[in-house]
């Protein structure tokens, strides 16, 4: 078949696969995305369409019985390996509606799933709002994701948009301790396909990144001025959670706005005023940000890491 061609996303940007047809096996695709990434093809994870779904790649079939056809946005993760029980834990998650075709409007209650405050917050509750179970390895995956697209763009992501040097940010993006935000939301916003919104419960608003790029899905976490957590919809007859809706379901994005409400009104927000701080650079405490924002410019010292209470 001539003109097949996919795209691929990867942590190190965009590539495009050529030279192969929809009647070829899945183990020359496999074969073409190690080559294509350097990832083994032992070690490929791929997932295709909106959300993105894993595809099975160890399939003895033809490329297009699993699902893949010309035109399609591959995105190559690296498989996360375990090899023992004090390392990284993963959640293995409820049943998660992912597909389209099983999206529901059943009644149900959005709820707040607790991620782990390690300073990847944002980046775990993304990945459970995507993949419906809290997985701290994909920190450092959606990290590079970021950095990279930074790196891509100095124009776009300049000094004066990004408060400092755009290496430095790349540098700085990439740490364990980095805490994410506004841009950060933005980028994988992008990369992913989907609006995330945001509820602020500071504030008693959503704030909504890829709004305005017309994405067919959209996901919501909530922000208590420190810390993120993922939002899912739990249903009142007991059975799958859901985290991805459609964007035209207004009855969600009504219900995350209540929520919103709610959480102000019952002061369910970090008064970062007040919050204690440490600069992760020399390891002082800080009272609040007024005091950290001074102790940066005294300093020089860019990074400080939440303390968990």
């Amino acid at each position: 078949m001539a003109g097949f061609v996919l795209r691929v996303k990867t942590k190190s940007g965009q590539k495009v696969v050529c030279g192969l047809t929809a009647h070829d096996k899945v183990s020359q695709l496999k074969a073409k995305l190690a080559e294509l990434t350097g990832i083994p093809a032992g070690g490929l994870q791929v997932l295709i369409g909106f959300p993105p779904k894993p595809v099975d790649l160890d399939a003895d079939t033809t490329i297009e019985r699993v699902g893949i056809v010309s035109g399609d946005t591959l995105i190559i993760e690296e498989k996360q390996i375990m090899f023992n029980r004090h390392e990284q834990r993963l959640d293995s998650g409820r049943s998660h509606i992912v597909d389209e075709e099983s999206f529901t409007n059943a009644p149900g209650v959005l709820m707040r799933k607790v991620v782990p405050a390690d300073n990847s917050c944002l980046f775990t509750s993304v990945g459970y709002v995507l993949n419906g179970k809290v997985d701290t390895s994909c920190a450092s995956f959606m990290r590079e994701i970021i950095a990279n697209a930074v790196a891509a763009d100095p124009n776009e992501y300049s000094e004066a948009f990004l408060g400092r040097p755009n290496a430095e940010y790349c540098e700085w993006i990439l740490k364990s301790d980095a805490w994410g935000g506004a841009i950060e939301l933005s980028i994988l916003s992008k990369f992913y396909g989907l609006e995330i919104a945001v509820v602020d419960s500071i504030n008693a608003i959503i704030n909504r990144f890829g709004e305005d790029q017309h994405y067919t899905q959209r996901v919501f976490l909530i922000f208590d001025g420190i810390h993120y957590d993922p939002l899912y919809l739990e249903p009142l007859d007991g059975g799958s959670i859901q985290t991805i809706f459609p964007t035209e379901d207004e009855r969600v994005l009504l219900e995350a706005a209540q929520l919103a409400k709610e959480a102000r009104l019952s002061r369910q927000f970090t008064d970062v005023q007040k919050f204690t701080l440490m600069c992760t650079d020399c390891k002082v405490m800080l009272n609040g940000q007024a005091a950290a924002q001074q102790h940066a410019k005294d300093t020089g010292h860019k990074s400080f890491g939440e303390i968990a209470t």
